[in-house]
């Protein structure tokens, strides 16, 4: 499958800043079963690309003129095959066991551990028990945007009960490393059928073990990742795999504005038609 992506972030300031520093992980990963076939990130400043420890491909921005507004824009097409195996072999210079440790955002307490612990029980194969402890994070943390915050733990979203992709995707990858399975928070892009207006999404990739590697789910949907998903970055938390993070001086109060469009070839094809035709 070949998704058209395109993703707008526009920053607006009471005041001035003096000076910005963001890191962009706004670049499709080259995982395997994705590849980018155009990709372009259209800012104003200085752009620096690496690669960091979990792989990701990134872009140090530095604005050191005076500005009240910083736009980011991304526009590419990448096609994420057609075979929808949600397995990936191990990449990159960090051990599994590197997401195993808990973070300020993947901590969980007793009740976290004991819900985990009753759902990876079992002699079953891994990846069904897997499985069944995603089903269970969406049954308990039920999808409702608007009630959590960036900063909120996993503790406190099991508490509530309610939140959106990237609250699920933390309760998800604590519950795994309180059972002692490496997990990993993922962000990227998810295509859910239609065309038109969505947000950017967060999933988890779980480990197997050295012969299977990570399956990646998608505790939001209730499915494996498979070709509908673009895959941008993954790390401990959403703290590793946030597209823009980044810090300031001056400005005052910030505004954001999001605009996130994914389409298949075939919908992009048909909206430009209707296009031309108007």
């Amino acid at each position: 499958m070949q998704l058209h992506i395109r993703h707008e972030t526009v920053y607006e300031y009471d005041h001035p800043l003096k000076y910005s520093i963001q890191s962009l992980k706004l670049t499709p990963r080259r995982d395997p079963g994705q590849r980018a076939l155009a990709w372009k990130i259209q800012t104003p400043g200085r752009q620096l690309e690496q690669v960091d420890a979990h792989g990701n491909i990134t872009h140090l921005l530095t604005l050191e003129e005076p500005h009240r507004e910083l736009s980011i824009i991304v526009n590419g097409v990448v096609d994420t095959g057609d075979s929808g195996s949600p397995l990936l072999p191990h990449e990159g210079p960090l051990s599994p066991l590197a997401y195993l440790a808990p973070t300020t955002l993947t901590r969980a307490d007793e009740v976290i551990s004991r819900f985990a612990r009753e759902r990876v029980a079992g002699s079953r194969p891994l990846r069904e028990r897997l499985l069944a402890l995603s089903e269970s994070v969406a049954e308990v943390v039920r999808y409702q945007p608007g009630v959590t915050d960036v900063q909120d733990d996993a503790v406190t979203v099991f508490g509530r009960r309610e939140g959106v992709c990237q609250d699920q995707a933390h309760v998800f990858v604590a519950a795994c490393r309180a059972a002692g399975i490496p997990a990993r928070y993922v962000s990227g892009y998810f295509h859910g059928g239609g065309s038109g207006q969505v947000a950017s999404h967060a999933w988890a990739d779980a480990w197997l073990g050295n012969e299977e590697g990570w399956i990646s789910l998608d505790v939001t949907h209730r499915t494996l990742a498979g070709p509908n998903h673009c895959r941008l970055a993954v790390g401990r938390d959403y703290l590793d795999a946030a597209p823009v993070r980044g810090v300031r001086r001056g400005g005052g109060r910030e505004k954001m504005n999001v605009a996130v469009h994914v389409s298949t070839s075939a919908q992009s094809q048909a909206q430009t038609q209707q296009q031309q035709q108007q």
